[in-house]
């Protein structure tokens, strides 16, 4: 099916061109059978940030280990294929009994750390039955899962080819043990470590200091057309207030839509050749990747985008690092640091344009309200670091490297 979709489907083409030939591409890198190698898996981008602060723990501690890192799908491979902090990137060959067996044998790894989820039977079986240990890092657990369900023994016989499950909640771990599940550690979510690393290093982006200059500044991330619909009356009618608008997606006829929505626009492309805008522009399109994290730093107001579409909102704790009120849609049920976000009082959901321009409105307006805020979403990240230690400590402990 991928394959008849990607005659038409730019995404599905290079899902499938990215497998072709999978075995002669990858070979030579293993060629020295010397050479030991740790495997991480990840879904996709949002994944890869989760795994990252524990990849990187394993070079810094076990430099002599080669470390492969890859992906299943296009949107996290195209974006970190050039990522130097592993030694060979790579697409996850189609999960089949003859590609397990072979992509493994390949590799030999030491160690496989797989990523929130993703579990594919042949890989993890035959990781089982070749003993090597596999640890599910950031991993979370919903009653609705099959795991829990009556039909799900072949999904729980995949979860017993994992030597450790670390999971975010005690609720997962109360899920897993009620399936007789015991190898389970609850230490949270890997990406607090991440957000926490990325805010310590942050760096300034003159350009976009320029656009800001002393204006309130409202940054509105990851964003999607119906995220955009709720937010374009806004800015069309605050001119003293600067919008920084960083789309999900940053193809041409997106960007020509955001256009079209809000009526004062600037690429940053064009801005930052010059830091000359036509008068009364206010709204700024960031058309690249890579810089959101960074933006956040600059807001007054955040905004996460995702919250309208049904696979939900996007990463809330790169905003909440720094200490910013969080607004996002109201579809968020699935991402406990969402919850617990707006519980600690950092976080805002609003189903509305009506009540989205009510509580930018109380943060610029209320002094004293922003900074409860914004002081409660700094301290629910900052209370929460300190997974990716668990995970290493384990890896020493059990002597798995």
């Amino acid at each position: 099916m991928i394959r008849l979709v990607a005659l038409w489907n730019p995404k599905a083409r290079r899902w499938v061109s990215g497998r072709r030939n999978w075995f002669e591409q990858l070979h030579p890198h293993f060629s020295d059978t010397t050479q030991r190698w740790v495997w991480m898996h990840c879904a996709s981008l949002g994944e890869f940030e989760q795994g990252r602060p524990v990849l990187e723990a394993i070079r810094q501690q076990y430099p002599a280990h080669k470390l492969l890192l890859t992906f299943f799908s296009p949107s996290g491979y195209e974006v970190r294929k050039d990522y130097k902090g592993a030694d060979l990137i790579a697409y996850l060959p189609m999960d089949s009994k003859p590609n397990a067996m072979k992509f493994i044998d390949m590799v030999k790894p030491q160690l496989v750390v797989w990523v929130k989820y993703e579990y594919w039977y042949h890989y993890l079986t035959t990781l089982r039955k070749r003993q090597v240990p596999v640890l599910l890092i950031s991993g979370i657990f919903r009653k609705e899962q099959p795991f829990f369900k009556w039909y799900g023994r072949l999904h729980q016989y995949m979860l017993e080819s994992f030597s450790r499950l670390f999971v975010q909640n005690e609720a997962s771990r109360e899920l897993l043990n009620g399936i007789g599940f015991k190898k389970v550690t609850v230490n949270g979510d890997t990406r607090f470590d991440r957000v926490a690393e990325i805010a310590a290093g942050f760096t300034a982006i003159p350009a976009i200091e320029a656009f800001c200059g002393n204006h309130p500044v409202i940054v509105a991330g990851s964003t999607w057309d119906t995220d955009e619909e709720e937010l374009d009356h806004y800015a069309n009618t605050h001119p003293e207030i600067r919008f920084i608008i960083a789309p999900h997606e940053i193809d041409a006829p997106h960007l020509h839509d955001i256009e079209k929505l809000f009526k004062h626009t600037i690429r940053f492309s064009e801005w930052s050749k010059t830091l000359q805008a036509p008068e009364n522009t206010n709204t700024l399109i960031i058309d690249n990747i890579g810089m959101l994290s960074r933006l956040y730093r600059y807001a007054h107001i955040t905004y996460i985008g995702g919250g309208f579409g049904k696979d939900g909102v996007h990463n809330v704790l790169e905003a909440a690092v720094y200490g910013k009120p969080v607004v996002f849609g109201p579809v968020y049920d699935k991402f406990i640091e969402a919850e617990e976000l707006v519980d600690a009082g950092g976080g805002f959901s609003i189903e509305t344009a009506l009540e989205l321009e009510h509580v930018f409105n109380e943060f610029l307006n209320d002094p004293q309200l922003h900074a409860k805020a914004a002081s409660a979403a700094a301290r629910y990240v900052a209370g929460k670091t300190g997974a990716t230690k668990a995970v290493m400590d384990f890896i020493g402990e059990e002597k798995l490297l």
